[in-house]
């Protein structure tokens, strides 16, 4: 207890919990974006993060997945504090994500951003992939399943060839849902993956997340503007806004929540 004016953040997570926020905060100047908001991600779960524009919830996503440093606070892994780690370790961890405006490759095919993304060899394979080795064809073809594997699942395999530029909106959001997918992750961050989509769409975007906790043995990280979506597919939420968390528990706990109605719902769902 001692250290504790020293060191006001804590380094050690619950040892049950896949990830745990803990008292995270993010200043930009004079701005407080994310004000000391903690929860904590358990594995197998699908926890939604719903809030208004401003709330701070890409913020967060940042914060989580390394791409902006914490001003206070810490993200814990597994019980381990990952808080100053960069994006690409926290990747090699476990943790993935897809971005509210989307990062693809626009001038390579479908089937060739999936095979960017499954492109992480060790140094030591560089060799044997200049000599064109039994080892490195062995890599390669399993490479190439893998990526057909996941454009099956993704329903972009009659894609494969298109530029990923020349997509409509929804298959290039299931394309850089099948490049995150393809890092082996264990926790999957999905900013916004409704966003842009037409209602039919949103139904089956619904399914699809729930298919990939199953299917890949997944922990999804969800925020969304789309409420009604998170409250069908989450099993639990938190609320954000103005960079506080207002809100937390089960969908019907948070539908319920004074505060939630007051600042997000506005009294209708």
């Amino acid at each position: 207890m001692s250290n504790s004016s020293a060191r006001p953040t804590p380094l050690v997570g619950h040892p049950t919990a896949l990830l745990e926020v803990q008292e995270l905060s993010c200043r930009f100047g004079g701005l407080l974006a994310l004000d000391r908001v903690s929860f904590s991600v358990q594995p197998g779960e699908i926890f939604g993060v719903i809030g208004p524009n401003g709330a701070g919830k890409t913020t967060l996503f940042n914060l989580i997945s390394g791409v902006t440093p914490a001003s206070g606070g810490a993200v814990c892994w597994r019980g381990e504090a990952i808080t100053t780690l960069p994006p690409d370790r926290r990747n090699r961890l476990g943790v993935a994500r897809t971005f509210q405006n989307l990062r693809l490759f626009e001038g390579l095919t479908v089937l060739e951003n999936l095979l960017v993304a499954l492109q992480r060899q060790p140094r030591s394979t560089a060799l044997a992939g200049l000599l064109n080795s039994p080892r490195h064809r062995r890599a390669e073809t399993q490479r190439l399943e893998k990526a057909w594997q996941l454009l099956e699942e993704l329903e972009l395999d009659r894609l494969a060839e298109r530029q990923a530029g020349t997509l409509a909106y929804g298959d290039r959001r299931r394309l850089e849902i099948a490049r995150a997918l393809a890092t082996g992750p264990a926790l999957l961050l999905l900013d916004e993956p409704a966003a842009g989509l037409n209602p039919a769409e949103k139904e089956g975007l619904a399914a699809l997340i729930r298919g990939l906790r199953s299917r890949h043995q997944l922990t999804l990280l969800v925020i969304e503007h789309h409420v009604p979506l998170l409250m069908r597919v989450c099993d639990r939420m938190a609320v954000l806004d103005f960079g506080v968390r207002i809100a937390l528990g089960t969908p019907e706990q948070v539908r319920r929540d004074p505060n939630v109605i007051e600042a997000y719902l506005g009294g209708g769902a």
